[in-house]
């Protein structure tokens, strides 16, 4: 029986010890549990509007400039890598933290996306794309045609 079973078998153990069996669980972890996955990978909505694709990834307490983002052919390949160190000094002690997170997200982008016109924004945690289409690719209404 592998320690994941015990962390996160319907709450036999309360969620306090996931912690403690963290190291045990990601050696055990055969990559595919979407748990850890969801933990790792911020979340992502696509809404495709007859003008463009609008993209937003949830991902607070970042800056503008954490970002990277690429396009590599039909690529768009969004990443960021944060490290954060904290050191307190007192007279008897020293206490440093390390915080190291970071993320990569890829997507394929259709044809009919105008790669020179991709604009992003960060604001109140949230990271919004806005990938336009191209022209001859909006979708324009119904013409109604009169019968004579």
């Amino acid at each position: 029986m592998s320690t994941k079973a015990l962390t996160r078998n319907g709450g036999s153990l309360p969620a306090l010890f996931d912690d403690f069996f963290k190291p045990w669980n990601e050696w055990f972890d055969s990559g595919s549990n979407l748990w850890n996955r969801m933990l790792t990978v911020p979340a992502v909505n696509i809404v495709e509007t007859k003008d463009d694709y609008k993209l937003s990834i949830v991902v607070p307490g970042m800056k503008k400039e954490d970002f990277n983002i690429a396009i590599d052919g039909n690529m768009l390949t969004i990443s960021n890598e944060k490290e954060e160190t904290k050191e307190e000094k007192d007279a008897r002690y020293t206490r440093k933290e390390y915080n190291y997170s970071s993320f990569s997200r890829s997507f394929s982008l259709p044809d009919e996306v105008t790669k020179e016109n991709i604009h992003a924004n960060y604001y109140d945690g949230i990271l919004s794309l806005v990938l336009p289409k191209k022209e001859e690719a909006k979708k324009h209404p119904a013409k109604h045609i009169e019968v004579k």
